[in-house]
């Protein structure tokens, strides 16, 4: 196994984690809501149910989202076309890479 898949698995398996992790807070504010007659909206002690699920809702969707990158990324390390930018077809970058192990383009492709 290579470095860069050695770390594209420990970020897919950290996102999983996370994705675990934020579905069984979404469970719990779903209890919370069914349990509570009370109209959240307007208590002034802190975040609605509404805001929890809508926060809850928004990190599990870039977990998704970074989830399908890393797979994809994945893929390209068993095509032979990791490390490739999707635009111009030049090199990613090493640097790149190491920053973002998932990146489908080079800095330049990026940019523009």
């Amino acid at each position: 196994m290579t470095t860069a898949e050695e770390r594209l698995i420990a970020d897919r398996d950290g996102t999983l984690k996370l994705m675990a992790a934020l579905s069984r807070d979404w469970d719990g504010v779903v209890e919370a809501s069914a349990q509570t007659g009370v109209d959240d909206e307007h208590d002034p002690e802190g975040a609605t149910i509404a805001f929890e699920r809508a926060r809850i809702e928004a990190s599990l969707s870039r977990a998704r989202s970074q989830l399908a990158d890393i797979e994809d990324a994945l893929r390209r390390l068993r095509d032979g076309t990791y490390g490739t930018c999707e635009r111009c077809g030049g090199p990613v970058g090493a640097d790149r890479l190491d920053a973002r192990p998932a990146a489908r383009t080079c800095i330049t492709c990026a940019a523009a």
